[in-house]
């Protein structure tokens, strides 16, 4: 293989034994090793082929996993393309994947030999196997030859549709390979991305939103219905996705929202004083405008609150997206809290250190509070490479003020005495930069800058010459010894900039050092032509400005140097030099400008500014390829102004129209499916109801911390009425003669217990199946039952799969179980229990609902018992319960509470308080009490189950006892252990529960499946996976102890 003989030339000596060993390890090589690599080619080559021809399927797949594992190691396999391409078409699973892995490296450059394979990768297309299917499209879209354009799009309108995610996720890469291969199928591409950019599966997100960004980035009306749902997805997509998708958010947000930078001075105000001939109704209108205040778009807000757990991303790429993203976006006050998470990856690895610092150096410039705190961070470790110095060093010079200069100019003092040359340069212009900035400090860092002048390093006296001229520019009168003394060392200065530098100092105030100024230009003619150019042309200046204001000691000495710059060999010297002597040597040809001579050269000179590089960059968006390098970068898409009049919000409301026809099938499902009804009864009229819930374990630390950054912080609450709950009692005692018809066969003695039953199920709520509002700034609805009007921002949400197939009901069963919150004893007397009522919506949509029960048991009362501080994890929240004001002693009193666990079980911590004491409480979540149970069909069950497969079910084989193998038993158990409902179902063997996750509304679906030999698969369907595996972990004990 020539390849190999190329990639591995260099190392041959190496190269050659390992290579010769790995094509023939049975056979000893015939030759020396050191021709090993080119004589073992072919036989290591028609060993692998004689094995990909074998019936033996065990020889092909050590063949194909030799050739995946040459390829990994980078080596050259193209010319077994032949015959592994034959293989494609294999029965074995185990072949068939690492054929598609090889095709998918080497289609591309063996297009015609995969165009022969073409029929077989589209029968692929149809495989069982997910990963076939998805591979079969990942090497279609290589084929990158134009005749096959209709037949990759036809591929990807089907992968598309496809049940699996994974698939959906490859056509989403697929849509931006056919279009680079032929732009002409926008139009038809750009349907499939709307199509795909309405999936709800995490795992498809981020690479349709990359597909949107390749093929039509300004087609943002296909993001205003997604918008919310891409909010909420964010927290759970993989982390190149989320990088994505935040910055195609940062870009939409822009050009849909008002600036939320703006501030009441910046409204503009009319008059205040009534005019004589003015209404009263114009001036009442007057006085609206003067009274407009900014409120933030509940969806503007929503995106905020979303990007915010991800500053706590491992992945750098993350954090500096939402850096971006509240840079652009947020309000002034609230963009600081990206300071904490960007000084965090000053800890990575020094290319992140750099793609950050420079981000930081934009940003403290215009906001310097943002960093302040975390001056220390950016303080020069000897370890750091130039590059990272540089910037810490610009950031500290950005972040400079009264309050903290002087510790900075000893720090700078040390940086000054680096062996780093050019970081020590960069310290002075540093140094002469705070100096202009902070006028107190001024004459301090003039003093310091002189004194390096005797430094022994020639970099650093010169560019110290070069930043005193600029700071003696500000202020002239005062620094007539500087320059004298600057004059002295000229003798000594070799570096030219510096010695420009002087002579320019000392010509522009000549005036000011009469007696040295002649002195310095007769030593510098004697050096003339050894000079620089840079140099020659200050000496021109020099003595043309001295024979402007001493011509009576200078003017031989001027005429000399002109003379000398006549002959120069540079032509920009001799032109200089003839320009000014026509200037200031009179004659008969001189035009009218030499009576403006000195006019013209001792002008007064505007003062430098001595300015940040950094400053013009904040015109890119951070964290581009245009920013770091400061110039447009091929596909930058620019950022657009803030718009003045925030376009119609509605925009990303789903169609009322819409929800409408899903609640009406949704109440006309309810309406008929009255055997629901009959199966509670029937199924539990022997069962008892006095078992307790199992304890639950807690969660690990990386799943409830995953888990904890599902949703951000959410600052909505709100309380259900008295009159709601006592409406839905009513209700539910005007069915229990309905329920008793449904259960006509149940024994006397279970009465009770049906009438308890029936009352469970007649509590059906009219909530959607997803209530993650978005808008914070508006207040929740707090009756039980919703409008269509009020379903729509959850629709929008998109947590829940099943928004027309599913309804919350109330609980199947409601656990006794109490759990100590605070012991006696701790509490000083005061005892606290509580327990999980099962209630929604009493708090809020995201509540769960935790009933406390507190006793006095001291001989004197205990008042005003409160909750105090809270400590709790990111994003939950509590709703406190009202105080009692008193406690009489015996006595005890229960209280209701809420508590959004975000879908964790992670402790929410907070303070039991008394009038003179208060105790540290925790409450934890058993994962069973952070569902609310749905309705639905056993076909929509197996509608939704269908599309939460792959990555999204979690099961396990359990040993049942054999008193749990009934269908009561296994029910009781079930809905005892978590806050399921039960799904009717058609086989005595197969029982089937569904819930929604109480914060995110996610779709909880779980399958008990008896098996033969006391054996049963449990088997549970969730986008929330973590949640998914707990909650397995805790149903097995139950269904498999006695």
């Amino acid at each position: 293989m020539s390849g190999n003989g190329h990639g591995y030339g260099e190392q041959a000596g190496e190269a050659a034994p390992e290579l010769a060993q790995e094509a023939a390890p049975t056979t000893a090589p015939s030759v020396p090793a050191a021709f090993g690599l080119f004589s073992s080619d072919t036989k290591k080559n028609e060993d692998l082929k004689q094995m990909l021809e074998s019936s033996k399927d065990s020889a092909k797949l050590d063949a194909m996993k030799r050739i995946v594992g040459m390829i990994a190691k980078g080596k050259n396999a193209s010319e077994l393309f032949p015959a592994v391409v034959k293989n494609v078409a294999s029965k074995n699973i185990e072949i068939k994947k690492l054929v598609y892995v090889y095709l998918m490296r080497y289609a591309e450059e063996q297009q015609d030999l995969a165009l022969l394979s073409i029929s077989t990768f589209q029968r692929a297309l149809k495989d069982p196997n997910q990963l076939i299917r998805a591979s079969a499209l990942r090497v279609l879209s290589s084929i990158r030859v134009p005749i096959i354009v209709p037949i990759m799009m036809l591929a990807i309108k089907e992968a598309s549709s496809d049940l699996s995610p994974y698939v959906r996720k490859n056509a989403a890469h697929a849509i931006q390979k056919l279009y680079s291969l032929d732009p002409e199928q926008k139009e038809m591409l750009i349907e499939v991305i709307e199509k795909l950019l309405k999936d709800r599966s995490t795992l498809v997100a981020g690479s349709v939103v990359m597909a949107f960004e390749e093929v039509c980035p300004d087609r943002i009306d296909l993001i205003h219905k997604n918008y919310r749902k891409l909010c909420n997805l964010l927290v759970d997509v993989e982390e190149w996705g989320q990088v994505v998708i935040i910055h195609m958010l940062t870009r939409y947000a822009r050009t849909q929202f008002v600036s939320p930078w703006k501030t009441d001075d910046d409204i503009v105000e009319e008059y205040n004083e009534n005019n004589f001939y003015e209404s009263d109704e114009e001036q009442k209108e007057k006085d609206r405008n003067v009274k407009k205040t900014y409120t933030m778009d509940p969806d503007h807000r929503l995106l905020l609150r979303n990007t915010k757990p991800l500053l706590q991303s491992r992945n750098a790429a993350v954090v500096m997206a939402v850096a971006q993203l509240y840079w652009h976006l947020a309000p002034k006050s609230e963009a600081g809290i990206v300071s904490k998470s960007l000084v965090r990856l000053l800890r990575s690895n020094r290319e992140v250190q750099y793609i950050v610092l420079q981000n930081i150096a934009t940003m403290s410039i215009q906001r310097k509070g943002m960093f302040e705190p975390y001056l220390k961070s950016f303080y020069v470790r000897s370890t750091d490479p130039t590059m990272i110095k540089t910037l810490k060093l610009e950031i500290l010079t950005n972040l400079a003020n009264e309050a903290n200069i002087s510790t900075l100019l000893r720090e700078f003092q040390t940086y000054v005495k680096s062996q780093d040359k050019q970081f020590a340069a960069a310290t002075i212009q540093a140094i002469g930069r705070c100096a202009t900035n902070i006028t107190e400090v001024t004459d301090t860092c003039l003093n310091g800058l002189v004194c390096l002048l005797s430094n022994r390093d020639e970099t650093v006296v010169a560019e110290s010459v070069v930043v005193i001229k600029k700071l003696l520019q500000t202020q002239p009168a005062h620094h007539g010894e500087i320059i004298k003394h600057m004059a002295k060392l000229l003798d000594n200065i070799t570096v030219p900039v510096a010695r420009a530098s002087i002579l320019w100092l000392i010509g522009e105030y000549c005036e000011r050092v009469p007696k040295i100024a002649p002195d310095v230009l007769r030593k510098t003619a004697k050096s003339f032509t050894n000079e620089d150019d840079l140099v020659k042309l200050q000496i021109l200046s020099l003595g043309a400005k001295l024979y402007l204001t001493n011509s009576k000691q200078t003017k031989l000495l001027t005429q000399y140097v002109l003379n000398l710059g006549k002959y120069d060999q540079s032509y920009d010297i001799r032109d200089r030099t003839r320009f000014i002597r026509q200037l200031i040597v009179p004659n008969e040809k001189s035009g009218a400008l030499s009576k403006y001579a000195k006019k013209i050269f001792l002008a007064q000179k505007p003062a430098p500014l001595l300015e940040s590089p950094f400053k013009d960059r904040d015109h890119f968006q951070l964290g581009t390829l245009s920013h770091t390098l400061n110039s447009r970068a091929t596909g930058y898409l620019e950022l657009s102004d803030w718009p003045d009049v925030a376009p119609d919000p509605a925009v990303r409301n789903v169609e009322v129209a819409e929800s409408a026809k899903e609640w009406t099938a949704i109440l006309g499902k309810t309406k008929k499916e009255k055997p629901t009804e009959k199966f509670y009864s029937e199924s539990e009229e022997e069962e008892d109801e006095s078992a307790s819930t199992s304890a639950t374990e807690s969660e690990s630390g990386s799943e409830s911390e995953k888990e904890d950054k599902e949703e951000g912080s959410s600052d909505e609450s709100s309380e259900s009425s008295s009159s709601s709950e006592e409406s839905s009692d009513s209700e539910s005692d005007s069915k229990e003669s309905i329920a008793k018809k449904a259960s006509g066969a149940v024994k006397e003695s279970n009465v009770e217990e049906i009438k308890r039953k029936a009352k469970g199920i007649s509590k059906n709520r009219n909530t959607s199946s997803s209530s993650d509002t978005v808008s914070s700034s508006s207040e929740e609805s707090s009756s039980d039952s919703k409008s269509v009007s009020d379903s729509r921002s959850d629709s929008d949400s998109g947590k829940s799969r099943s928004a027309t197939s599913s309804k919350v009901t109330t609980q199947v069963f409601v656990p006794t179980k109490t759990h100590e919150m605070l012991h006696r004893m701790t509490g000083k007397g005061l005892s606290a229990h509580y327990h999980f009522s099962r209630q929604p919506d009493m708090f809020g949509d995201h509540m769960v609902s935790v009933q406390v029960t507190v006793t006095n048991t001291t001989d004197q009362k205990i008042e005003n018992i409160h909750i105090g501080e809270t400590k709790l994890p990111l994003g939950m929240r509590i709703h406190e319960f009202n105080p009692i004001e008193c406690l009489e002693p015996g006595g005890s009193a229960t209280v209701s509470m809420g508590i959004d666990f975000c879908d964790s079980t992670q402790t929410a911590s907070f303070q039991l308080c008394t009038k003179d004491d208060h105790f540290n409480v925790n409450i934890q979540p058993p994962v069973g009490e952070l569902l609310l149970p749905v309705t639905m069909s056993e076909k929509d069950f197996k509608k939704e189950q269908g599309m939460l497969t792959g990555m999204n079910e979690t099961s396990a084989t359990i040993a049942v006892a054999p008193q749990n193998s009934t269908s009561l038993v296994i029910i009781e158990k079930v809905v005892k252990a978590a806050n399921l409902g039960v799904v009717p179902s058609g086989q005595d063997n197969i029982h089937r529960f569904a819930a929604k996750t109480v914060h995110s509304g996610s779709l909880m679906l779980v399958t008990v499946e008896l098996k033969e030999s006391s054996t049963a698969q449990l088997i549970i369907n969730t986008e929330k996976t973590v949640i998914g595996s707990v909650l397995l972990r805790e149903l097995k004990p139950v269904l498999s102890q006695g």
